[in-house]
């Protein structure tokens, strides 16, 4: 983990207060990337239990080990939106704020007193990010949306799979984690507009179909053009051609990716196919797709016929991108990962060490970090509302009349 506040100064992010309204993955993880590049992140949660992902998957004593990766460097504070003076706090928080961040259904923050008018009026520069399924606007907007749902409408989903069998879905809530990015960006374009254009704060409104469907690649003209609607097709990639994963003589699976010109042929000579490999009408993707089913019959054949280490070793001599499929226990012992700092140590509440997954982007001179790992429900109230300027014994009130 880094040193502690020196480096928080030094992020490039530093000076930002972002406050977080969100629960679970699309909002947690936006203000995640935010706090992890220096923003202040204040993370506003129910007295009565928090995040739900504070009880997700794997616990440890109780607590999600996902929440502490979630919630790193975030102050969580505690407050009753159903009470008014809960309600209070928070608008006194986000009128202080650079960044607001929140995933309700849409019109819920509205019938709090907390919507955007409300908050604008109190702070002109707020920049606030909503997520949400369907967007502020549509007919769809007040349905309920989790990712699965943005990766269905998004069209992700249906190209997912194998054509003879049912869409599939990746392994992990993809569609949130996309629609997180999207809000980050979004809100550094909006202060970006403010520090350069001298404009006003604004709302960046993200939808998690549409963050999807943005992913989508050439979906959308191909369609409009040719009626053409991407299907289904398994591991491989219609049109680049050779692409897919295979099995070797020892039941590991290889991601070979040789479908540049210049690569299927060093591929071909490397595995003893120079016929293949000079043969005109394999030349390029057009005419290896049209004999793609041959092209992988053949790939599957060699790599049968040899173990994982074998396969990878030539293709790596012959500078073809290739790669096992990593588990987690391949992660934690391949040298890239270690050399570029994909896992960080930290302790557990109780001491325990364990790893947490290392930053993305690197920046060369402010790099992001870890300064301490998802806290304890509240455990920065008192602090944040000290610094709105509440006494000791207002605070203790509050807390007994159960605002917060």
């Amino acid at each position: 983990m880094s040193e502690g506040k020196k480096d928080m100064a030094q992020k490039p992010l530093a000076g930002l207060k972002v406050v977080e309204l969100g629960t679970l993955i699309a909002g947690p993880f936006c203000t995640r990337i935010m706090g992890e590049f220096g923003a202040e992140v204040i993370k506003v949660e129910s007295p009565d239990g928090g995040d739900p992902l504070r009880k997700w998957r794997k616990l440890h004593e109780g607590t999600s080990l996902w929440w502490y990766v979630q919630a790193r460097n975030k102050k969580s504070v505690t407050a009753n939106l159903k009470h008014p003076e809960g309600r209070e706090f928070v608008r006194k928080l986000i009128a202080e704020a650079d960044i607001l961040v929140e995933n309700f259904r849409p019109g819920v923050l509205e019938k709090l007193g907390l919507g955007w008018e409300a908050l604008k009026a109190d702070n002109p520069g707020l920049v606030m990010v909503r997520l949400s399924g369907f967007g502020q606007s549509g007919p769809y907007k007040d349905q309920p949306g989790f990712g699965a749902v943005g990766e269905s409408m998004g069209g992700l989903r249906y190209i997912t799979g194998f054509p003879d069998r049912p869409p599939v879905r990746t392994g992990i809530s993809i569609g949130d984690s996309i629609a997180a990015l999207w809000g980050a960006i979004g809100a550094l374009m909006a202060l970006r507009h403010k520090e350069v254009n001298g404009g006003a704060g604004q709302v960046v409104d993200v939808a998690l179909y549409e963050a999807v469907f943005a992913m989508m690649e050439s979906l959308v003209p191909e369609f409009d053009v040719f009626g053409f609607v991407r299907e289904r097709t398994g591991n491989i990639m219609p049109g680049i051609t050779p692409s897919n994963t295979h099995t070797t003589r020892d039941g590991k699976h290889v991601t070979i990716g040789a479908n540049g010109d210049a690569i299927f042929k060093r591929f071909m000579n490397a595995i003893g196919r120079n016929d293949l490999a000079d043969d005109p009408t394999l030349a390029d993707n057009t005419g290896r797709d049209a004999r793609r089913e041959e092209i992988y019959a053949l790939i599957d054949r060699w790599c049968a016929e040899h173990d994982e280490a074998e396969v990878l070793a030539l293709l790596a001599a012959a500078e073809v991108p290739s790669s096992r499929v990593y588990s987690a226990t391949d992660m934690f012992a391949d040298p890239q990962f270690i050399a570029r700092q994909m896992f960080e140590s930290a302790r557990l509440p109780g001491g325990k060490e364990f790893k947490l997954p290392g930053i993305v982007p690197k920046l060369s001179d402010t790099p992001g970090g870890t300064e301490w790992i998802g806290p304890e429900l509240g455990a920065h109230t008192d602090e944040i509302l000290a610094g709105l300027g509440y006494a000791a014994e207002r605070i203790a009130a509050l807390r007994a009349d159960g605002a917060i």
